[in-house]
């Protein structure tokens, strides 16, 4: 008889992670309470399809970022479309606004996702390359108060979790005083432009703005004496700026004026923030967004202005801890063959209002006990023959002990 060939066990990707028990309850934990707190803002669910054409991304994200340049997952399907995994929530919510009409329906929308995205990109801690991310889209409201409203919102979510921040706050301008600042800068930035890394010599053809953007500690250091975009804005944008920086005073948010904050994606104008934190290690974001008026217009649509954020979940997850809400878990078992249809009858009409496990291989009193510790119940039911015929149900508290027998109908 010969040996049976071992398979190779088949592993999960790279920078790709199943989410599982513990870890799962806190997701869920995490999604359920952020959206909570969006529904109160006035936002509704919606979700996008995973899979977008490749040029969506390269119209809003841009050309020159990072993502479109190494990290997006594209490639050709079998109908000879250039497609990808979507690298980013934003540009596939702008795709069904302008697919659906929306911009010239006039009004407001307000619409809040979460699900995975995806970035080829070295895995480390908190960043995988399949990630997930609760995001908020606006679209139709200028007013810079909505930019003060998104901010407090997300600081609401943190708050919620108890999640030390700061926030870092900037504005890019608009295509009133943007153009004039790329040129101080490029000016600028051409002066030394050969001790810059080779990525921040490209984008000083393509996007000079994303050199500020640039993580390499050397092009930090010679960005030091850089234009800043907040001495260049034009009358309006500065008024906004303002107006942004007066209400959060006003409601007493503290923030740092970051004038190298660009976001880095293509689409931002006027506010841009982030929201990071130093408890997971180096100071890094958690959240981050601004607005995008001319996004809209990019990928087809009518002038619409918009705003958005986006939060990295596992990011956040390191940092979340479920404040202790003791909810009851029934466990339901029969003790013999004959209460079993009872039993799940009854457990049904539990599920309607209580987490309600059942067993449904009839087992004698003490197996049934052991199963319900693991389950890790905090309220044991059994039936038997018994209870059947007297119409009653064996109950026992596991947190205090208590035990009883009472009325089906009372269950």
């Amino acid at each position: 008889m010969s040996k049976v060939e071992k398979k190779a066990i088949i592993q999960s990707l790279r920078g790709m992670k199943d989410i599982v028990n513990d870890e799962s309850t806190l997701f869920t934990y995490f999604v359920d309470n952020a959206s909570a707190i969006a529904k109160r803002y006035g936002f509704s669910y919606m979700e996008t399809p995973i899979l977008e054409e490749t040029a969506l991304f390269k119209r809003s994200v841009g050309e020159s970022s990072d993502i479109v340049n190494k990290e997006m997952y594209n490639f050709t399907d079998k109908g000879e479309h250039e497609v990808c995994l979507r690298p980013e929530g934003t540009a596939g919510v702008v795709r069904h606004f302008v697919q659906k009409k929306l911009d010239r329906a006039g009004g407001t929308q307000r619409w809040y996702y979460y699900g995975p995205m995806f970035r080829y990109e070295r895995p480390q801690k908190g960043r995988l390359r399949e990630f997930h991310q609760f995001g908020c889209e606006v679209f139709g409201v200028a007013s810079v108060i909505e930019d003060a409203n998104i901010i407090m919102m997300i600081k609401e979510i943190l708050d919620f979790f108890d999640i030390g921040f700061k926030l870092q706050l900037n504005s890019l301008g608009d295509e009133n005083c943007m153009p004039q600042y790329k040129e101080n800068l490029v000016k600028h930035l051409t002066s030394f432009r050969e001790e810059l890394c080779e990525d921040c010599q490209v984008r000083i053809d393509k996007n000079p703005i994303r050199v500020l953007d640039c993580k390499n500690e050397n092009c930090q250091l010679k960005l030091s004496n850089a234009p800043k975009i907040t001495d260049n804005l034009c009358e309006a944008c500065n008024t906004d700026f303002e107006k942004l920086k007066e209400i959060l005073d006003f409601n007493n948010i503290e923030y740092e004026i970051d004038t190298n904050l660009v976001r880095g994606l293509d689409y931002y104008s006027k506010t841009a923030f982030e929201f990071v934190s130093d408890e997971i290690g180096a100071q890094s974001a958690i959240a981050g967004g601004g607005r995008y008026d001319k996004l809209v217009e990019f990928l087809g649509g009518r002038p619409t202005p918009g705003i958005g954020f986006a939060i990295g979940i596992e990011r956040l997850l390191e940092l979340v801890i479920m404040k202790e809400v003791k909810e009851d878990i029934i466990y339901m078992g029969a003790l013999d063959e004959t209460s079993l249809n009872t039993v799940l009858k009854t457990a049904n009409s539990k599920r309607k209002t209580t987490t309600t496990i059942v067993e449904y291989t009839p087992r004698a009193f003490s197996k049934h006990f052991k199963l319900a510790e693991k389950a890790n119940a905090n309220i044991f039911a059994v039936i038997g023959e018994k209870e059947l015929e007297e119409g009653t149900i064996y109950l026992k508290n596991l947190d205090t002990k208590e035990e009883k027998t009472i009325k089906l109908e009372e269950f």
